[in-house]
């Protein structure tokens, strides 16, 4: 959000804007028009960056706080040896008789307890499961707690994600996250490209005070961390409700979507199996013949084994590390013979497909683990110190007494139609994919023309000279 003084506002008559230098080129005519749009994206958008931001932050320290709060769930005392998976199960289930079993993660390590996961369970949200905490030494149940997503996230952890995604608001929240992610390339890489035009890397801060302190601090920490907003604006919006929409219809065109696993079963499905039905863990061979056949064809722990859905398909256990080197495999096994009748590696994946579980997982801080969780809190803490700063340098423009007033406006006028032309076209492909960048821009800029317009009626021409 860095802005520069100029003599002009928008309340007080200004001349003309006077031609740019020979030499300067085209940026020499661009750059008012980035310098006005990161201006006006900064103030007006860097609200919904702050909530986003402090989520974050909090999203990010919540996977150590969720390792202390749930100690006594997720830790056990190592033993010598543990249960079959079968008895753990039916602890579980003896203790929490209520719902179906959706899914079962065997301890991944020594001293973790193993969760069965239940869906349906009265007072636990539809779109949530209870995870049952089993010793896997001693089959004692250590307690239950209510667990979202994929990552296995449990209430506090829950609580922030929703917070940081929709507001806790639903559906209608999830338009504050993407407006946000849809913005926050653009503000960066306006504020990279102008630190760039005054090669603001050769000024020191050492004996600088006022605004130009501030607007060193602004554009040296925003030049460094623009990389990783730009990054963290890309994967934000892969799963967003409208760019993501798009981004998944553009990859399912390319034939770059998600592979999965096949759960159907073999001809023998529904016979010999132990009286068992949809989300019931007691289908023919059993818990332990299942993992037991994952394990022969190569998948290591973390895993977790999903139940049959139906009497016409078969288990299927996935590996579920999201850390480096990511563990994402799964077979199916037919419930009647204990056999393998799909496998589905994580090298096959299409190459968009790898590099969207991988930028979900550096997003959201589980690739590289606590090194990876600290670089998002800096980064969030990057971000609410450049709004903060941006405000101030505003409130500094009007000599600390008052909000400056604006950059002013009609720099698109100067722009030679040779570059405006190509500009709008770009523009408007990326309306189309990110709607929440191209609606608010349409808006704004129809709305700047109208209050120029009538402003030059008025006689109050409001094009000042471009900045410098």
């Amino acid at each position: 959000m860095t802005t520069t003084p100029t003599p002009a506002t928008d309340d007080a008559p200004s001349p003309p804007a006077p031609a740019p230098a020979r030499g300067r080129g085209a940026w020499a005519t661009l750059r008012p028009l980035v310098l006005r749009l990161h201006f006006y994206a900064g103030v007006l958008v860097a609200p919904f960056l702050l909530v986003a931001a402090l989520t974050g932050l909090l999203y990010a320290a919540s996977f150590q706080a969720e390792r202390i709060l749930y100690a006594d769930e997720l830790t056990v005392p190592v033993g010598d040896r543990e249960l079959p998976l079968s008895e753990q199960v039916e602890a579980a289930r003896a203790a929490h008789p209520d719902g179906e079993i959706a899914a079962v993660r065997p301890s991944p390590e020594p001293g973790a307890t193993t969760r069965v996961l239940l869906s349906g369970v009265p007072g636990v949200d539809p779109g949530h499961t209870l995870a049952v905490f089993v010793d896997p030494y001693t089959a004692r149940v250590r307690g239950a707690l209510e667990q979202y997503g994929s990552t296995g996230a449990l209430p506090l952890r829950t609580w922030i994600d929703e917070f940081h995604r929709d507001l806790h608001l639903g559906e209608p929240g999830r338009l504050y996250s993407e407006f946000a992610a849809s913005w926050l390339w653009v503000v960066a890489c306006g504020g990279l490209v102008l630190w760039f035009s005054r090669r603001r890397a050769r000024r020191g801060l050492r004996g600088t005070t006022g605004r130009r302190r501030t607007l060193g601090l602004h554009a040296g920490v925003g030049a460094w961390a623009a990389l990783g907003f730009v990054f963290l604006s890309a994967t934000g919006l892969t799963w967003s409700a409208y760019a993501g929409a798009h981004i998944g219809d553009l990859r399912a065109a390319l034939g770059q979507e998600t592979p999965t696993v096949s759960a159907t079963a073999g001809e023998h499905t529904g016979h010999g199996t132990a009286g068992g039905t949809g989300g019931d863990a007691a289908h023919g061979v059993g818990l332990d013949r299942v993992l037991a056949a994952a394990r022969a064809e190569g998948l290591d722990n973390p895993v977790e084994l999903v139940p049959p859905a139906d009497a016409s398909s078969g288990y299927v256990v996935r590996q579920i590390q999201r850390s480096w080197p990511e563990k994402q495999d799964a077979v199916a096994v037919d419930p009647a013979t204990g056999q393998v009748t799909d496998v589905l590696r994580f090298e096959d994946y299409p190459i968009l497909a790898k590099l969207t579980r991988w930028g979900i997982d550096l997003h959201t801080g589980t690739l590289f683990g606590l090194v990876n969780q600290i670089v998002l809190m800096l980064l969030a803490l990057a971000l609410i110190l450049l709004i903060v700063w941006g405000y101030r340098l505003w409130w500094q423009r009007g000599r600390g007494s008052a909000f400056g007033r604006p950059v002013p406006r009609g720099a698109w006028q100067h722009v030679p139609p040779q570059l405006l032309v190509p500009l709008l076209a770009l523009i408007a492909v990326l309306g189309y994919f990110l709607p929440l960048l191209g609606i608010p821009l349409a808006v704004f800029l129809a709305v700047d023309v109208v209050l120029g317009e009538i402003a030059h009626r008025r006689g109050r021409r409001t094009y000042g000279p471009a900045p410098r």
